[in-house]
C-alpha cells in the first residue's frame, strides 16, 4: 500500500526546516496481524508506524511515503510494496529507508544483502527503528548479525514447525484444516486443557458417506455426483468472511481421492492411522479409486437413459451395444428404432437392420415369461442352496483364521516399517510405496473378514429374496414401470441379445445365472428327490458347481424397488 500524501502528520510544518527524505517500509505475516492489529510478533502496523516516525524525526527527516506488506513472508523478495519501494527510491531523492527491524525487511541473508544493495545503489541508507544499524562499521556488523538471527529465527522456525507437523501425523492428527464432511473442534478435557480434535460433521457427513457409496456403483460422474449432492443440499462450510456455498467440482474430485475419509493421515507421502472417524469403508474407498481410474481411461461420460432397455440390450450378429434412433415420417411421425452401434460406427461388418423399439419391448417381455422358475423347482433350488450354505460355512470358517492371521502379520509389518523409517534406514518413497502395498492387502482382508461375520441367516434371506424374484420375474416386470424395468434388466442380465429374428436370449447376472440354468435346476430336483428318500446328500452338494452359484462379490442383496 502506497500513501499518497507524507505519512508524517507534521511533515508539511517541517519542510522548510530540512529537505532530508525518508521511505517508511512496515510488514506483518499474516492477514489477521494486518487487520487486526495482531501482536503475534510483537508489533502491529500501527506500533511500527509510530516507530519509524520517532525514528525519522530524531534523524530530522521526513517520511514521504510509506509502503506496507501485509500478510506477506519476509522469506520471499517479490513482496508488491518492496518491489514498488525499490522502484521509488531509484526514480527519486532519499536519504533514509526506515524499517522497524531489519527482520521486517528480509529473514535471510541473501535477500538481505540483494536489498541492501539495491537501497545503497539508489543512495539510500537503511536505518533501523529500534536497532543500532547504520553505515558505520560496526552498525554495518550489527546489520550482519542482525540479518543472520534473522535468518537462523525463519529456519528454525520452519524446521520447528514441519517437525511438529510430523509428529501430529505420526500420532494420526490432522494438520490444518479438516476437508468437507469434518469439522475442527476445540475442546476441553477433565482437567481444563484445551484439545483440538476432527469430529464428523453432523450436516454434511452422511452426504459425504452417500457420496463414496453412490460413485461406487459406477452410475454416476463426477459431473452428475457434483449436481446430486448439492440437490440434496451440500455445501461448503461457511466463514467469517466466506458464506456456505455449492462445492465445486475440484472439491469433489479432491474428496474422492482422500484417504483421510477411510480413516488414514497422508503426510509428505508417508501414511499414518488417523485419530478422526472413517466416514467410508476401506473397501468401499479402493472401488471408488477404481472407478475413478476406469473413467480417466475411458473418458468419463454421463450416459443419458431416454429408454429402460437401453445399455441392456446387444446385437445379437456382432455382440455390439444397441443404441436408439427416430425415423421421421412424410406425415411428420417420429418413430423409435434400435440400431447397431458396430454397424452404426463402422466398426464392425454387421448387416443388421433397424428393429422397432415396440417389437424389442414385446421380445423381453416374452422372454421373462420362458425364463419364469416353476414354484416346486424354486423349491428344490432352496433346499440345495441351504446344503451347500451349510458346507461353505465350515470351509469360511478355517479360511477367517487364515485371514486374521496374514492380517496381524500385515499389521505387525506396517508398525515395523514405521520403526524402520524413523531410525532412518527405509527412505520415504520406499515407506510410501510398502504402506500402499499393505493398506490395499488390508482392505481385501478386511472385507473378507467382515463377509464372513454376515449372519447366516442374513446371507440365506437374500438367498430367499432372490429365488422369489427368480420365481415371480415375468409378473414383476409386467408390473413395474420404464424406470424399474431398467433396474429389473440390469439385475437379472448383464446383456439381452436380440436374436437376427429379433428374439431374445439373456445372459444372467449373478446369483440368476444358476437359478435359471437347467442343469443346475434338474440337479436340484434330483437332490430334493432323494433327501426325501434317505436323507442329504452330501456327494450331490460338493458336486454342485460353486463358481456359477456365488462369485467372487458373494451373495448380495436383492436390488430395492423389485
Amino acid at each position: 500500500m502506497t500513501l499518497t500524501q507524507p505519512a508524517d502528520t507534521d511533515a508539511l510544518d517541517r519542510i522548510g526546516e530540512t529537505t532530508t527524505l525518508a521511505v517508511s517500509y512496515l510488514r506483518v505475516s499474516t492477514k489477521e496481524q494486518a487487520s487486526k492489529g495482531g501482536r503475534d510478533e510483537g508489533f502491529s502496523i500501527p506500533a511500527q508506524r509510530e516507530a519509524n516516525l520517532r525514528k525519522a524525526r530524531e534523524l530530522n527527516a521526513i517520511i514521504v511515503e510509506e509502503f506496507v506488506d501485509a500478510g506477506e513472508s519476509a522469506r520471499k523478495a517479490d513482496r508488491p510494496d518492496l518491489v514498488r519501494m525499490i522502484e521509488y527510491v531509484k526514480a527519486n531523492h532519499v536519504a533514509y529507508c526506515i524499517v522497524h527491524k531489519v527482520d521486517r525487511l528480509a529473514r535471510n541473508r541473501a535477500d538481505d544483502v540483494s536489498i541492501h544493495l539495491a537501497l545503497k545503489e539508489a543512495g539510500v541508507m537503511l536505518v533501523s527503528a529500534t536497532e543500532n544499524i547504520d553505515e558505520t562499521p560496526s552498525g554495518m556488523l550489527l546489520h550482519g548479525i542482525m540479518s543472520t538471527i534473522a535468518e537462523f529465527y525463519s529456519r528454525n522456525l520452519a524446521s520447528e514447525v514441519a517437525k511438529g507437523m510430523n509428529q501430529k501425523a505420526r500420532t494420526g492428527g490432522t494438520n490444518g484444516k479438516a476437508p468437507i464432511g469434518y469439522l475442527n473442534v476445540t475442546k476441553r478435557d477433565d482437567l481444563g486443557r484445551e484439545m483440538r480434535i476432527v469430529e464428523p460433521d453432523p450436516e454434511r457427513a452422511a452426504l459425504v458417506k452417500w457420496a463414496f457409496e453412490a460413485y461406487a456403483t459406477g452410475n454416476y460422474s463426477t459431473i452428475t455426483l457434483r449436481e446430486e449432492l448439492i440437490d440434496r443440499g451440500l455445501t461448503t462450510v461457511p466463514t467469517p468472511k466466506r458464506p456456505a456455498k455449492p462445492p465445486a467440482l475440484s472439491t469433489i474430485q479432491r474428496m474422492l481421492t482422500s484417504p483421510y475419509y477411510k480413516g488414514s493421515v497422508r503426510f509428505r507421502g508417508a501414511t499414518y492411522d488417523g485419530l478422526h472417524e472413517p466416514l467410508v469403508a476401506t473397501e468401499v474407498w479402493y472401488r471408488v479409486q477404481a472407478v475413478l481410474t476406469a473413467h480417466q481411461t475411458s473418458g468419463e461420460k454421463t450416459q443419458a437413459h431416454d429408454h429402460y432397455l437401453k445399455g441392456s440390450v446387444y446385437c445379437g450378429e456382432c455382440g455390439s451395444r444397441l443404441i436408439l434412433t427416430n425415423a421421421k415420417s412424410r406425415r411428420g411421425v417420429i418413430y423409435p428404432y434400435f440400431i447397431c452401434s458396430g454397424r452404426h460406427s463402422k466398426r464392425t461388418s454387421c448387416e443388421r437392420k433397424a428393429m422397432f423399439v415396440p417389437d424389442i419391448e414385446a421380445a423381453v417381455e416374452d422372454y421373462y415369461r420362458s425364463i419364469q422358475i416353476a414354484p416346486h423347482v424354486v423349491t428344490a433350488l432352496g433346499e440345495l442352496i441351504i446344503a451347500e450354505f451349510d458346507r461353505l460355512h465350515a470351509t469360511a470358517r478355517h479360511e477367517r483364521q487364515a485371514y486374521q492371521q496374514e492380517r496381524d502379520e500385515l499389521l505387525s509389518e506396517r508398525k515395523k516399517l514405521l520403526q524402520a523409517h524413523y531410525a532412518g534406514a527405509i527412505p520415504l518413497d520406499l515407506l510410501g510405496e510398502e504402506q500402499e502395498r499393505i493398506a490395499r492387502r488390508l482392505a481385501f482382508l478386511e472385507a473378507q473378514i467382515e463377509a464372513g461375520d454376515i449372519e447366516y441367516e442374513q446371507a440365506q434371506a437374500h438367498i430367499d429374496d432372490c429365488l422369489a424374484l427368480a420365481g415371480d420375474c415375468h409378473a414383476i416386470y409386467m408390473s413395474i414401470d420404464d424406470s424399474l424395468r431398467r433396474i429389473a434388466n440390469q439385475a437379472f442380465f448383464d446383456k439381452l441379445i436380440v436374436l437376427p429374428e429379433d428374439g431374445i436370449v439373456g445372459e444372467p447376472g449373478e446369483p440368476f445365472n444358476a437359478f435359471f440354468n437347467p442343469e443346475v435346476q434338474t440337479r436340484a430336483i434330483r437332490y430334493k428327490e432323494r433327501t426325501a428318500e434317505s436323507g442329504p446328500q452330501t456327494a450331490d452338494v460338493v458336486g454342485l458347481n460353486n463358481d456359477l452359484m456365488v462369485g467372487r462379490a458373494g451373495l448380495e442383496p436383492a436390488t430395492q424397488g423389485l
